[in-house]
């Protein structure tokens, strides 16, 4: 099931392929989307209200080829936090938009924040938000792209079983290479209502883009004002 259409190639280049056009919409269809439902449902979290947060492991075997930022191109291991959720709430029986956020600790103490929705996985399509009655119904995408020292990629998961997802990287047309495995724990940690914020905690040499921060940061506007009500 398609919810709507979000395309992009690198933003810091003209809109003009239709991958473009399709991104431009995208920051814009996510910040009227979180202020519709933030209107009619007036809580902390107007998209993906409820979620279950469970620990996780990831087990990073490095991307190839390279992108220039150490946390993908190189092998370790990071225990993290995972929101499971459903962007808009809907019943389980019925299809809604799937997010996926992963909480990876920084060297500095600090931590990153990863946010995925459910998408396709092809070269359109990774932009295009769909929804299913599962989490493992359909791929992940972080929607928008990241700036890395050799341009910009997309992060996408794909489930491999009921409690494991596989990791991969792409340029925004490019093919996916898988770089890490994330496995979850059976039990509940941490705080159900944890916020996860793309914009404010990025992960090292994941840097968003200026345009992408425009468009994502009116989402997250309304989201913090709504939590601060």
């Amino acid at each position: 099931m398609v919810v709507a259409g979000v395309g992009y190639r690198p933003v810091m280049s003209a809109l003009d392929a239709p991958a473009h056009v399709l991104a431009a919409a995208g920051g814009t269809l996510l910040a009227a989307t979180t202020r519709a439902v933030a209107a009619v449902r007036p809580v902390a979290k107007p998209l993906h209200p409820r979620g279950e947060v469970v620990r996780g492991r990831l087990f990073r075997a490095g991307a190839v080829p390279t992108t220039g930022v150490a946390w993908l191109d190189e092998p370790g291991q990071d225990d993290v936090l995972v929101r499971r959720s459903r962007a808009i709430g809907l019943p389980g029986s019925v299809p809604d938009i799937h997010g996926l956020a992963v909480r990876v600790p920084r060297p500095d103490g600090g931590h990153g924040d990863l946010l995925l929705a459910s998408t396709g996985w092809g070269r359109l399509t990774r932009f295009v938000l769909t929804a299913s009655r599962s989490p493992q119904g359909r791929p992940m995408t972080t929607l928008l792209p990241y700036r890395t020292p050799r341009g910009p990629v997309l992060i996408g998961a794909r489930a491999t079983g009921e409690e494991s997802f596989e990791l991969a990287v792409a340029s925004p047309e490019g093919e996916w290479t898988r770089f890490a495995e994330l496995r979850l724990s059976a039990l509940p940690a941490g705080d159900p209502e944890i916020s996860f914020d793309a914009v404010a905690h990025q992960i090292p040499g994941l840097e968003q883009y200026d345009a992408v921060e425009r468009l994502r940061e009116p989402a997250y506007r309304t989201a913090r004002a709504s939590r601060s009500e």
